[in-house]
This record gives structure tokens, C-alpha cells and sequence, in this order.
């Protein structure tokens, strides 16, 4: 049974999977050439840069499996796929936490600055250091602010938790029923459990100080000039979810008047050629789609994925 691990698979994995009696091949065949040469194989493992459509799904009648490393599956055609008796897996709760620390980390950034001040340290911090002083000594704390969580999935959930231990109130929302009570650890390993307070999209959107974005793919923007016509001004924006999200060219206007006072984006709407001008914009955090790249997300994705993959195969 062979295996094209095509974006890579974490080694622990990867071994399980040998032991397991798998062939593992890791070496990356371009999209443009799957259709050739997936046949060649029995299952693909992808993160989100592979792409397995309706296409290619039918250039390869003998694929049996698609697994994906991560939580998404917007880059897989999954309904299809198993209409023609191929397994689909994921790994929606390997990736959690990793991505939502790195919400907080541009939370955190965001609120004192952080982007700009890096970009422009290094070229004025000699000559215009107190100019610098003065421009960033307006920061504010999250204690005590409200965060806003469009999806409140196993990443939204992750994010309260954080969230209630800095000090936040939390507002949640998703288009499923969910538990408003989580868990969140305190020192000595206790655990306490807490209530959050369910919201309509709209009372996010009029509410929050700080909102970040948590759903799965959307056809259109979540938020766009309505949206942000209806945010408290100076409101932080945080998107570590998925591309598309925000309308790009309304969270520019909004930053530019003021009304949003930052925003932070992991993820973007031409991956992976984002636009120069949410690239440049002096109040936008970024990093490239990294919310699951932390060694023991990986660890876990691949240890969950394997195991999928040999229950699947092995019963």
C-alpha cells in the first residue's frame, strides 16, 4: 500500500505508518502533474497546498483515501470524493491550540503595536526614537475587554479559553447549536469550568472590541463594509481561520478611517501571492498561513492522521 504524503507528514507518523507496513513517499509532485502520476498510488495526504478537486479525482479511479493535516477540507471536493467510495479524513483537533496562541499573539501585538514598531525600529530607532516612543505609547490591555468568536468550534473554543484566562469577556457565536461552557485550566493543574455568553453574529459585530473569525468556508465575505460600518470604532481584527473571510479591499478602507484600529491576518484571499497593499498596510499583523505550524501540532496531526489512515486500511 503506498501513500503520497504530498505537503509532508511529521516523521512520528510517517514511522507509524511504515510500521504499519506502508510505503510513505514525501516528495512533492507538483499539482499540475498529480493527475499523471497519483495513480501511482493508494491514498494522498495533504495539508492545504494540494489540492484534490472533482478533476483530479477522476484522473485517479484507483485512489482509495484523501487525508488532510489540519481542520479544513475546503481544498478537497469531500462529498464527491465519497460518492465514489474514496475515504476522506481529517485532523480537527490536532491544530487547535497552535493556532489559537497564534491569535493571541497578534492580539497581543496588535494592541501595543508590535508590526509597525518592528518594521520601523530598525530604520528610525537611531534617529527617531522618541518620535517612535510617542507614537506607541498608546497601547491598551486586553483585561477586561470583550473578544468576539464567529465559530465557536474547536478552535473558537480554544481561543475563550485562552481569552477568559487573560481576563476577557467572551462572546460566541456559530450557525450550530454549541455548549457555551468550556474548561479552562488554572495553576496547579485545576480546572474550572466557565459559561460564555451565546450572541447573534450582529450583536459580535456591534459589541466586541476584538473579533476573530473562526468558520468554515464562505461564498462570500463575512465581514465587509456593512460589517464594519456596524463595529465599535477602534476594533481589532483578527482572521486565522480562512481566506475570503474579509473582504479585503473594505478592511483596507476601514483601517485607513480609523474605525478598525488593527487588524491580523494569517490567511489571505490569493494565497500565495496576497496583495501588496494589505502586505504594506502599516496597521495589518501578518503571518503566511502558519496557525497549525508548531512542532507539536504537527507531532499530533500526524500521529491522528496516521492512525486513521492504518484503522482505515486494517480495521
Amino acid at each position: 500500500m503506498k501513500i503520497l504524503a504530498n505537503d509532508g507528514i511529521d516523521p512520528i507518523g510517517k514511522k507509524m505508518l511504515e510500521d504499519a507496513g506502508f510505503f510513505v513517499d514525501t516528495n512533492n509532485i507538483p499539482q499540475d502533474e498529480l493527475p499523471a502520476r497519483l495513480g501511482e498510488y493508494d491514498a494522498i495526504t495533504v495539508r492545504s497546498a494540494t489540492k484534490v478537486r472533482k478533476a483530479l479525482i477522476d484522473a485517479v479511479p484507483s485512489l482509495k483515501l484523501i487525508g488532510r493535516g489540519g481542520v479544513g477540507v475546503d481544498n478537497i471536493d469531500v462529498d464527491y470524493a465519497k460518492e465514489k467510495g474514496i475515504g476522506v479524513y481529517n485532523t480537527p483537533a490536532s491544530s487547535s491550540l497552535s493556532v489559537a496562541e497564534l491569535v493571541f499573539a497578534h492580539l497581543f501585538g496588535g494592541v501595543r503595536f508590535l508590526a509597525d514598531s518592528n518594521r520601523k525600529m530598525p530604520v528610525e530607532g537611531t534617529t527617531k526614537f522618541n518620535d517612535l516612543k510617542k507614537a506607541y505609547a498608546k497601547g491598551i490591555e486586553l483585561r477586561g475587554k470583550t473578544l468576539g468568536i464567529l465559530g465557536f468550534g474547536r478552535i473558537g473554543r480554544e481561543v475563550a479559553k485562552i481569552a477568559i484566562g487573560v481576563g476577557m469577556d467572551v462572546l460566541a457565536f456559530d450557525v450550530f447549536p454549541f455548549n457555551p461552557e468550556v474548561e479552562v485550566v488554572l495553576g496547579g493543574g485545576f480546572v474550572a469550568k466557565v459559561t460564555v455568553k451565546a450572541a447573534t453574529k450582529e450583536e459580535i459585530i456591534a459589541n466586541a472590541d476584538f473579533i476573530s473569525l473562526h468558520t468554515p468556508f464562505v461564498d462570500k465575505p463575512l465581514i465587509g463594509a456593512e460589517e464594519f460600518a456596524a463595529m465599535k470604532k477602534g476594533v481589532g481584527l483578527v482572521n486565522c481561520s480562512r481566506g475570503g473571510l474579509i473582504n479585503e479591499t473594505d478592511l483596507i478602507a476601514a483601517l485607513d478611517s480609523g474605525k478598525v484600529a488593527f487588524a491580523a491576518l494569517d490567511v489571505f484571499d490569493n494565497e500565495p501571492t496576497p496583495r501588496a497593499d494589505i502586505l504594506a498596510h502599516p496597521k495589518i499583523s501578518l503571518t503566511p498561513h502558519i496557525g497549525a505550524a508548531t512542532n507539536e501540532a504537527q507531532e499530533r496531526i500526524g500521529v491522528e492522521l496516521a492512525s486513521l489512515i492504518i484503522q482505515h486500511f486494517k480495521g
